[in-house]
């Protein structure tokens, strides 16, 4: 049996990376790497996941510089050499280890206002939006994000400008923009029309390449900055 060099941070802000010999298996995934090191080798190892089948997308960390989901990362198709190198989301503190502090990224989905503000009609009946209306289609193509963070630990402009709302929030504003049913179109836009909102993007398009879901929240921001300056014109923001 072969075995692997699988190189983990350990620690919080301030650490160092540590390496385990691990055995090599077949159709073997990243998560199992870490499951193996910190059932095997080391119990206080530090690192979430859930679902192991590419659901919840709480396994996210970052793979040889990349983030992905560990449990559907193939380790034939990331190693180099026989080693792996695994670390933490970027742009998110480090709790411990692989496990960082998430609830600044759901903050950002507050602040870009991004929950479902019923309109008084959608209120007292059943809404019917015919799946070929343009703007179900709009909201159709962004809705499946999961909060996963993978989007956020891409961006280099949440790296620049951390209080910028970053790819998630913007994408959640942009489905409710788009949302028939949603009943406060202007502030939405309002919420994402500040400086850190988004016309802070600078359209990298790091967050649709490494999404895993394959949403382009560059593109749902684009369509923001669209919406928020025929708004301005109008005098409505």
């Amino acid at each position: 049996m072969t075995t692997l060099e699988v190189e983990i941070w350990r620690g919080a802000e301030e650490g160092r990376y540590e390496t385990y010999e691990v055995p090599s298996q077949p159709s073997q995934t990243v998560l199992d790497l870490v499951t193996y090191v910190q059932r095997k080798l080391d119990p206080s190892l530090a690192y979430r996941f859930a679902c192991r089948v590419g659901v919840c997308g709480s396994c996210a960390m970052t793979v040889n510089g990349t983030p992905r989901w560990t449990c559907r990362t193939h380790v034939q198709k990331v190693a180099t050499q026989g080693r792996v190198r695994i670390a933490p989301l970027r742009n998110l503190t480090v709790v411990k280890d692989l496990a960082t502090d998430m609830a600044p990224f759901f903050d950002k989905v507050q602040e870009a206002r991004g929950r479902f503000i019923p309109s008084d009609a959608a209120a007292k009946s059943v809404a019917e939006v015919p799946p070929e209306e343009p703007k179900r289609k709009e909201a159709d193509a962004g809705i499946e994000c999961i909060g996963c963070g993978v989007c956020h630990a891409a961006c280099d402009v949440v790296r620049w400008l951390p209080e910028y709302l970053g790819p998630a929030a913007l994408n959640r504003a942009w489905t409710l923009v788009n949302d028939a049913r949603d009943g406060d179109r202007i502030g939405h836009l309002r919420a994402i029309a500040e400086d850190a909102g988004c016309h802070a993007c600078h359209a990298h398009q790091s967050c649709a390449e490494h999404c895993p879901v394959g949403i382009n929240p560059t593109r749902s921001i684009s369509g923001l900055k669209r919406l928020v300056l025929m708004a301005a014109i109008r005098g409505r923001l």
